[in-house]
């Protein structure tokens, strides 16, 4: 039976990040992709200037109640970027209405990078992020979001036991599964991830590859989220998310000498380029 997810954050028009990626990723993983947009954009905002920016929060729940009209099922709920505390409330009201026993949540807690909060966002907006987070079956922070879930300083040196410690205590706030994106292991660089249930840390690296590309987070919270409702285990899914994710940053760090201005690194990488790899990967769940 072919199955059904939901993705829900932001459209931006030109640059490859949030719904532009999520969208053909899990499309191309075999899951139907459904979009919820949050706003749209002409450009993402990790390098653009002047970008254009419409806010749809209130278009959310018109859509949700037409389709709540329609009976329709999805069997997986994954959020991106969420811009503010309304609509972190307006998505936490469509986990209520949407949720059924075979609907796993994804939640990709987006709020910033490298120990900094993106634009627009203030210490507070961690707190009603972490509220969602209760409600999600997994998420999927980096160390920066991890510090501002838990409220702890950003951890620019870190242990694997720290890292443990970290999972355990995201599960705590009432996840069943935490991920955490962006831990380097000496020449490494991957994810670690902890399942309550089993009690179980699953881990999965490539070797690091130091140019900064924008979209790569989304990248991997999408190939995750449709590996994870396509039935993959979570040590499965972690690593087809790892690898693929790697393959793309490989891909457009081999064409960099060769790209115009609009696609520098922070324009995205070139996922289109691996497709065929992602779709092989999806061969072996």
């Amino acid at each position: 039976m072919l199955k059904r997810i939901v993705t829900i954050q932001d459209i931006s028009c030109f640059g490859k990040c949030s719904s532009t990626a999520a969208l053909p990723l899990i499309s191309a993983m075999g899951v139907e992709t459904a979009v919820i947009p949050t706003a749209v954009l002409s450009t993402h905002t990790g390098g653009f200037t002047g970008y254009t920016f419409r806010d749809l929060t209130s278009d959310i729940p018109q859509i949700a109640k037409h389709w709540e009209s329609l009976n329709l099922h999805f069997h997986g709920i994954y959020t991106g970027y969420l811009g503010s505390r309304q609509q972190v409330q307006i998505v936490s009201d469509f986990f209520d209405t949407f949720r059924k026993t075979d609907t796993k949540v994804i939640v990709d807690p987006v709020m910033g990078d490298g120990g900094k909060l993106y634009a627009g966002f203030t210490p507070d907006f961690a707190q009603e992020m972490r509220k969602l987070c209760e409600k999600a079956d997994v998420i999927v922070p980096n160390l920066t979001e991890v510090s501002l879930l838990l409220g702890i300083p950003y951890p620019e040196i870190y242990t694997m036991d720290d890292i443990h410690a970290y999972l355990k205590a995201l599960t705590d706030i009432g996840c069943g599964t935490a991920v955490i994106t962006g831990i380097r292991n000496g020449e490494m660089h991957g994810t670690v991830a902890y399942e309550k249930s089993t009690g179980s840390f699953f881990e999965a690296y490539r070797k690091h590859v130091p140019e900064q590309m924008h979209g790569t987070g989304d990248i991997f919270a999408s190939v995750l989220s449709g590996a994870l409702i396509r039935g993959a285990s979570l040590a499965h899914a972690i690593r087809i998310a790892v690898h693929f994710t790697n393959d793309t940053i490989l891909a457009t760090v081999d064409d960099l000498h060769r790209l115009p201005h609009d696609q520098a690194p922070w324009y995205g990488v070139e996922f289109e380029a691996c497709m065929d790899k992602l779709i092989q990967y999806v061969r072996e769940i």
